[in-house]
């Protein structure tokens, strides 16, 4: 890996493996001084729940210290530069894991500072959700590459992450959109370009979901989106909500992922999130143990466990 994590591309499979490993020592080995003297700041311009709890906790519960920091009141949010601040930032912290509107804005900070930056979402990309996703579905499906992921709903941020974290896994994905809300061109290119027609943007739910032994959303209705919520509720109920009858079309044993935070009767109906298929919540106790582990990867630490 490089010192920075923007992307999902930015790591090989065999650094998730390596993740995955020190992920699940971690979760029975919780706390520990890996991190100790290291100060780490959480730069976040949007508000976030998992996020913001699984990173704080992760970097205590190893050692260090976490600063949040509230974009809004900081003096980026008064015209400074973010090559400034991240000039600034390096003389005081440690590493940043920074949660943006514009994925831009990592850029930025990253190519100028000598700090590790970690991508805690962008409007491109969602990484740190998706590496813990993947772990989720190796540790309740096994191989990676025997998967098939069917995603559907908004070709949005942790849906390009989603399509890239499976190529470099190794795993197929079928994506089911809008036409009008696909997912980044890039994305896809660079996803076949790994893992050919594994790799597959449709149209039509039961298309994508035809066989997968992971079903997927989203919420409809993302930050930022507020204003056009209505339209993209007609865009999108009922054809690409997950319903019971979705996943019958997949396989028998297949479970249902969703990053959360979910809106019950919009992208899902209650009894699929709330059923015994739903891996919702292990998913997201995962963020914790699998950030965790990329902190002591990026930080080179590995060998202090």
């Amino acid at each position: 890996m490089e010192k920075d994590f923007l992307s999902i591309a930015d790591m090989t499979r065999h650094d998730m493996a390596e993740i995955f490993a020190i992920a699940s020592r971690l979760r029975h080995y919780k706390y520990g001084r890996q991190l100790e003297n290291k100060t780490i700041a959480l730069l976040f311009e949007k508000p976030s729940t998992r996020t913001r709890l699984s990173f704080e906790a992760g970097i205590i519960h190893l050692g260090g210290s976490p600063i949040y920091m509230d974009a809004s009141s900081t003096q980026i949010s008064r015209g400074e530069t973010v090559e400034d601040t991240a000039r600034t930032m390096e003389r005081f912290v440690d590493g940043v894991v920074a949660r943006v509107f514009k994925h831009e804005t990592l850029v930025g900070l990253a190519g100028r500072s000598r700090l590790p930056v970690i991508n805690a979402l962008s409007d491109l990309e969602h990484p740190c959700q998706v590496l813990a996703d993947l772990f989720t579905i190796k540790e309740k499906k096994g191989d990676l590459e025997r998967q098939k992921v069917a995603f559907v709903g908004d070709g949005n941020n942790v849906c390009n992450s989603l399509i890239l974290g499976c190529a470099i896994a190794g795993a197929g994905i079928s994506v089911a959109v809008p036409e009008s809300h696909r997912p980044n061109d890039k994305v896809v290119s660079m996803a076949k370009k790994i893992a050919g027609d594994r790799v597959e943007v449709v149209t039509e739910p039961d298309e994508a979901v035809r066989d997968a032994s992971v079903v997927y959303t989203d919420v409809f209705v993302s930050m930022g989106d507020e204003a056009t919520r209505e339209r993209r509720l007609q865009e999108f109920v009922p054809k690409y909500q997950v319903t019971e009858r979705l996943m019958s079309m997949a396989k028998g044993d297949s479970i249902f992922m969703h990053c959360l935070p979910a809106h019950r009767g919009e992208e899902v109906q209650a009894e699929v999130i709330d059923g015994g298929r739903s891996v919702v919540f292990d998913q997201a106790e995962n963020r914790l143990h699998v950030q965790k582990a990329l902190l002591l990867k990026i930080f080179n630490l590995i060998s202090y466990l």
